[in-house]
This record gives C-alpha cells, structure tokens and sequence, in this order.
C-alpha cells in the first residue's frame, strides 16, 4: 500500500556496481588483500545502514558489519558466482545480524533503546512542526523499529537498498510471493504507526 505523503529520506540505495566484484573476490580468495580491501570500502557503508536499521544501534551494527566481511573472507575459497554478490553479501550480514537480535539481553536493550527513541520522537513531534522532515525522518525510525523483525529487514532491503524481489528472496531465502507480502504488510503497519502521530506527518 502507498503511504500518502510518505517521503523516504536520505535513501542509501545506490549501492555500487557489481561489475568487478566477482573479479575482486576470486583475487581476494588468491591472497590478494588489496582486493578485498576494495570489496570492504564498497560495501562497507551500505551493510552498517542496514545493520543499524536492524539493531538499532550503530555500535553494534559495526561490530555485525565487521563479522559479515570476516565471514565473507573465510567463505571467499567456496563462493561461485551464480548468485548476484551484493545479495550474497546481504545474506551473510542478514545472518549475522539474526544472530544477534537472537540474544535475550539484546533484545531487552533493543527494546528500551526503541522505545526512548519513539517517545523521543513524540515528545519532538509535538511543539514544533518548523523541522517537520527531521520530525517525520525519525518517526520513520521509530516505526521501522516498531516492525516484526521479517518484515523491517524486507522494507529496508527494498526500500533504503534498493533491491528488487527477487534479489530480496534470494538474500532471504523465502519465495518472492512471500517478500511481496511481508513489504505489504510493513508499508501497512508503518503507516499505522505513523498514524500515531498525527495526519500530518502521513
């Protein structure tokens, strides 16, 4: 469903072109460090986002970011290139990040981090609307936060990284009429979220 209104800020969809990544990686599984130092830098920036929209804590989506590309490095003699490496890529940090979320203490921090944030955001919200997009960016957040974790790493796999369907079922690992659904339903209950905090900010 659209949400009317709903601008999406400061996308980080523009990952870069996998061109040479194959390339790199074959290099990189040779021993050649250089290159998979470049694979690191390319990637590096857009696996935290997604990380941190995952977690909601930019600490520890570094330490989940930094995992993922050792995990890469050790997996690099066993790849092939049937898959296309940035969803491979996502995969290995869509795991690890799991992993993480899959800690009770974690989790319980996790939760107490997202709800300062949401009555952060309301108690922002509501005497001045003169930085209304800064106010509706982190509405955003909250509600993304608010999301069953199935459905936030499927909206923001589309939405902030700019991945088609089927990229989005291979790093997920489900049928591309299941992603279909899951971002239906999260653009939904993001939607009521926002509801939450007044018409205006739809």
């Amino acid at each position: 469903m659209y949400l009317p209104g709903f601008i999406w800020l400061e996308m980080e969809s523009n990952l870069m072109p996998e061109t040479e990544d194959w390339s790199l990686a074959l290099r990189a599984a040779g021993g050649d460090m250089d290159a998979f130092t470049l694979i690191v830098e390319r990637y590096q920036k857009p696996i935290v986002q997604f990380c941190w929209r995952m977690t909601g804590s930019r600490s520890d989506a570094e330490d989940i970011a930094q995992e993922t590309f050792v995990r890469l490095y050790k997996a690099l003699g066993r790849l092939r290139p049937e898959q296309a490496f940035p969803a491979l890529l996502f995969s290995i940090a869509r795991n690890a990040t799991l992993n993480h979320l899959r800690g009770a203490s974690r989790h319980r921090r996790r939760v107490a981090a997202f709800s300062r944030m949401r009555n952060q955001v309301a108690d922002a919200l509501r005497p001045d609307r003169k930085a209304q997009a800064r106010d509706i960016a982190e509405a955003l957040e909250a509600a993304l936060a608010a999301l069953p974790p199935e459905y936030r790493e499927a909206i923001v796999l589309r939405e902030y990284h700019g991945f088609d369907y089927q990229h989005i079922a291979a790093i997920l690992a489900c049928p591309v009429g299941t992603v279909r659904s899951r971002i239906a339903r999260a653009r939904e209950q993001l939607r009521q979220h926002l509801l939450t905090y007044g018409e205006d900010v739809l």
